[in-house]
């Protein structure tokens, strides 16, 4: 898909923070990234989990204590599955609205949306574009399990659904955030696709991967929205670089020698008008965190910017098709050091747009 939308190096986060106020959150936010403001999501409380926070919806779906999974042997699991087929076919078929469909994600399941949404109703700032995210479909189907502990992608049926679940969450999303009138970004988080390749999930292939993808960023794309996949470690980039996403976003801090190995994928990805979003800001690292500074950044962005460049581009067109990100979302960090990577995110992201 090409799209005409340049982000122009202006600064944008992966998603949460290590705080329990979504509010104060949202205050953050929309101080340090107006351009291009997002919901925050707060790991802090559980229900805001990669699996937990999406999960509504799923036939079969079953809380004990503090675990979740979908029990595919209990004896309504079938007439479940029945009612969510029906209810996903008169959204995607039937002219239903997703809006008031079971697909809809609740404010009890996510605050950090709802605040978002208020504050935008009220005029908050005149963004550039917005971003949501949801957990992408891989990550998803191996996070959720069944009753014996077994990830929902190895059975076929849970897999199938799980995989529309996502893609009704992302395109509820876009539903709901296109009514300003601008350019919707929906993430797809992928933490799960690292390990995709090795050992941890060798029976699966790659066509397994490239369909669940496929259809999560068809709905995106269903709703005019923009569809990005987020690995926050090495991957094997030509999955998602030869995808309908839109955007790419990978940790340029710490893998940029392992993506640049792709230069035919990436040429092919750019020429197509699609974006990079560069995780130039160390969130894995405290180390790191506390000795690198905005100049540092971006020095070391102008050197990555410049083997992209060696690919056929001029310096214009990479930053014209670039966003500037931290490396990962700052969730896990402290309050302190996730200050201090949003604060360098939007430092070398003004050091970068003052370049041109």
């Amino acid at each position: 898909m090409k799209n005409d939308f340049r982000p122009a190096g202006f600064p944008a986060w992966i998603g949460s923070l290590p705080m329990d106020d979504h509010e104060k959150a949202a205050e953050l936010m929309f101080e340090y990234t107006p351009d291009i403001p997002l919901w925050v999501q707060l790991p802090k409380f559980a229900a805001e989990g990669m699996v937990a926070q999406f999960s509504k919806g799923m036939p079969g779906l079953t809380r004990q204590n503090d675990k979740i999974f979908v029990d595919s042997a209990d004896e309504r699991f079938d007439d479940a599955l029945l009612g969510f087929y029906e209810a996903y076919m008169e959204v995607t078929e039937g002219g239903g609205d997703i809006a008031e469909s079971r697909f809809a994600i609740h404010e009890d399941d996510a605050p950090g949306f709802y605040v978002f949404m208020r504050e935008l109703d009220r005029g908050r700032c005149s963004p550039a574009a917005v971003k949501g995210q949801v957990t992408g479909p891989f990550t998803f189907g191996t996070g959720l399990v069944d009753k014996e502990g077994r990830a929902a992608f190895y059975n076929e049926h849970i897999r199938d659904a799980a995989v529309k679940l996502i893609a009704m969450k992302a395109r509820w999303q876009v539903n709901q955030l296109k009514k300003y009138g601008l350019p919707v970004i929906l993430f797809l988080d992928e933490p799960a696709l690292a390990g995709f390749g090795s050992s941890a999930f060798i029976s699966v292939s790659r066509a397994e991967i490239d369909a669940c993808f496929s259809e999560v960023i068809e709905a995106v794309h269903a709703e005019g929205g923009l569809a990005g996949v987020h690995v926050c470690a090495n991957a094997e980039w030509p999955v998602i670089l030869e995808s309908d996403a839109d955007i790419v976003s990978f940790d340029a801090y710490s893998y940029f020698d392992k993506f640049i190995l792709y230069a035919d994928a990436i040429r092919s990805f750019l020429n197509e008008g699609r974006i990079l979003a560069w995780g130039i800001v160390p969130t894995g690292d405290t180390e790191a965190i506390a000795s690198e500074t905005p100049e540092s950044l971006y020095s070391l962005w102008q050197d990555q910017a410049e083997r992209i460049e060696a690919l056929g581009f001029e310096r214009d067109q990479v930053i014209a098709q670039s966003l500037i990100t931290p490396s990962c979302g700052t969730g896990s960090l402290s309050l302190e050091n996730a200050m201090r990577v949003i604060d360098m995110n939007r430092q070398v992201s003004e050091k970068i747009r003052g370049s041109r």
